[in-house]
């Protein structure tokens, strides 16, 4: 068995970013990774205006002035936003401003209403205010030309403002990986259909394929294959000639019936990862292929198929998409809430509950059995703590590394 850190240096060594591009439109930009970096031709902000509403004056004529000695300026202007001021201030004169309205020329410096008195067509400067303020200069935030967002970021609804903002309507990104998805077993039925005894309800599919959407992937569900050799070589083929990886659950322990090692081979694949020294997921397959196709066959069983998923294929997808580093898991120092426990021969991960509570985070691990058949107690896991190899146990009230699920 290969360990954690050696399973995972080989399959982000294996995987190569996408760098097929496409085009799309601002509206759905949001979660896609941006294929080249963004400029803009505009300053930000594009002129001069107001930080808040008050009276633009040229601060000259307002240096000294007080309560008892109020300065009394002309109003010869109003100017809401959007509006493109007609006058130029000239001494003793002001102009009555609004948030984010253009500075008209001649004025340097903002007045806020609270420090003034309008009497009709004349106001009241009660404070002397500083230089220049409340004025937002031009191409303080930004300046034309210069890199506004990176390329291999993951566009987020901040960057989806700032990109509106430059104008920005149609942006080059990486095209989203492709994943197909496939469960093996003749114990497996659909949601929807009865449930005989004997029979299991395949959940594998639908949680890899949520997992997959999540981190920006378009997943390809291509049902439950039996347990027939013809049919499952059918299936790995068909994946792996229209995806870019391919997950497969069911089929690669060392059953009777888990031909989907002996299939890879037959196909072409190359095999480098058979098992990990993991808990959950100790049975992994990892193959890749000519066409640069990346396969994971992963536990059947749910627990072990979602953490082998979060641990291992979640990495990959992150590396594939061409988000720029950041593809590893996260891990966080937390004290556990209860005592945990492991053999101590495989690196175990024990899933629960990451808080962040008074700026520290705690860990509390989820009731119940913790089988790998048991999905029950996986409801809104957010977390997974982890026991190194011979390390027995966390006493509680120790610290912990947690691995943050849904990063």
């Amino acid at each position: 068995m290969l360990s954690v850190q050696q399973a995972e240096s080989i399959i982000l060594d294996l995987v190569q970013p996408l760098q097929d591009r496409e085009i799309v439109n601002l509206e759905t930009a949001t979660g896609r990774i941006l294929a080249t970096s963004v400029s803009s031709k505009l300053d930000f902000p594009y002129w001069d205006n107001s930080a808040m509403d008050g009276y633009a004056v040229r601060f000259a004529d307002v240096e000294n002035c007080d309560r008892d000695r109020p300065a009394i300026l002309e109003i010869v202007e109003e100017i809401p936003a959007g509006y493109k001021p007609q006058q130029t201030i000239k001494p003793r004169q002001a102009a009555r401003i609004f948030t984010g309205a253009m500075i008209p020329e001649g004025a340097d410096t903002i007045v806020i209403q609270e420090d003034t008195e309008k009497e009709g067509n004349k106001v009241k400067i009660l404070s002397s205010p500083q230089p220049q303020e409340y004025v937002r200069k031009k191409g303080t935030f930004y300046q034309a030309g210069n890199p506004m967002l990176e390329e291999g970021i993951v566009i987020t609804p901040a960057d989806i403002a700032i990109l509106a903002t430059a104008q920005c309507t149609k942006l080059t990104v990486y095209r989203r990986p492709r994943v197909a998805i496939f469960s093996t077993g003749d114990e497996l039925i659909t949601p929807d259909m009865p449930l005989q005894p004997g029979q299991i309800v395949d959940s594998n599919q639908y949680a890899l394929a949520a997992i997959v959407a999540e981190n920006g992937g378009i997943p390809i569900k291509l049902g439950i294959v039996p347990d027939k050799r013809e049919l499952l070589t059918e299936t790995v083929s068909q994946a792996i000639s229209q995806a870019d990886i391919v997950l497969s659950t069911g089929g690669v322990s060392v059953g009777e019936y888990d031909y989907v090692e002996q299939i890879l081979a037959e196909l072409g694949g190359e095999i480098h990862i058979r098992s990990v020294a993991v808990k959950p997921g100790k049975p992994l397959t990892v193959a890749s292929f000519a066409n640069s196709c990346l396969y994971f066959g992963i536990p059947g069983n749910p627990v072990s198929a979602l953490v082998s998923c979060w641990r291992f294929v979640q990495p990959a997808l992150k590396k594939l998409s061409g988000v720029l580093g950041g593809w590893k898991p996260l891990f966080f120092k937390a004290r556990s809430l209860q005592e945990l426990r492991s053999n101590g021969k495989r690196e175990t991960y024990v899933w629960g509950k990451l808080y962040l509570v008074d700026g520290c985070y705690e860990f509390e691990i989820a009731g119940g059995s913790h089988s790998s058949g048991n999905l029950i107690n996986l409801a809104q896991t957010n977390g997974l703590a982890l026991l190194p190899v011979g390390e027995t146990g966390v006493s509680a009230g120790d610290e912990v590394l947690v691995m943050r699920v849904n990063y």
